[in-house]
């Protein structure tokens, strides 16, 4: 099944970049795995990805050494909220780390990237639907956090992720966003899911974050 619906996605991932005068070499496919296990996982693999995305640091750790071990082409990227007190084995686990949010978290990835030795790629999370639930940088302080993270601290910021309204019409969240990193010089836009990765790419996503639509319902895999 996975490799089928890699197969397929490909496809419509191929032909979303036709439509919009995308180049599909800059569409990179992040297959996200939270929840599920080694099995699924080298199923992927072995079907042709090469970036994984996880949420949960604990699961993270339990499954991916041994994998990357086996497998180490593999880039993964950290697309959780992410505490402070998680930063070191984030930096020390995850080749990008997606959900930068606040400055005191900035900081502290700033000293571990340096005490390791490591320069993970960061996107800084924006909150893109202002949502109070949600976490992330506010539109209008990106500008401001972008400076503090990248030109005071020196942070290897590559671009912005969003997750937009889930009840609302996602194009226009992706397009502010697009705006922001125009604004910003940042190249990279980490935006768009199973359900939306389409409108995503029209607007420029160089990442696409997609699970279900790789793996199948999450829910089954939890009652494995």
């Amino acid at each position: 099944m996975i490799e089928r619906n890699l197969i397929l996605l490909n496809e419509k991932i191929k032909q979303a970049c036709k439509t919009y005068s995308r180049n599909s070499s800059q569409v990179n496919l992040i297959a996200v795995s939270k929840k599920f296990g080694v099995e699924e996982i080298e199923q992927a693999i072995n079907a042709g990805c090469k970036i994984f995305g996880e949420n949960y640091l604990k699961e993270a750790e339990e499954k991916w050494p041994l994998i990357r071990q086996k497998n180490p082409e593999i880039k993964l990227h950290f697309i959780g909220h992410l505490q402070s007190n998680k930063a070191a084995q984030a930096v020390e686990l995850f080749d990008s780390i997606q959900t930068l949010d606040s400055e005191k978290l900035a900081l502290v990835l700033k000293k571990e990237s340096e005490k390791q030795k490591k320069n993970p790629e960061i996107f800084i999370q924006v909150n893109i639907g202002e949502e109070p639930q949600k976490h992330g940088v506010m539109p209008l302080e990106v500008a401001d956090f972008v400076r503090f993270s990248r030109d005071d601290l020196g942070l290897n910021i590559v671009g912005l992720m969003c997750i937009p309204p889930s009840e609302e019409l996602a194009s226009p969240y992706f397009a502010l966003l697009a705006k922001l990193a125009k604004e910003n010089d940042l190249k990279n836009l980490s935006m768009g899911m199973s359900s939306d990765f389409v409108e995503a790419i029209a607007l420029g996503a160089t990442h696409i974050r997609l699970g279900t639509a790789i793996f199948g319902s999450r829910l089954l895999a939890s009652q494995k």
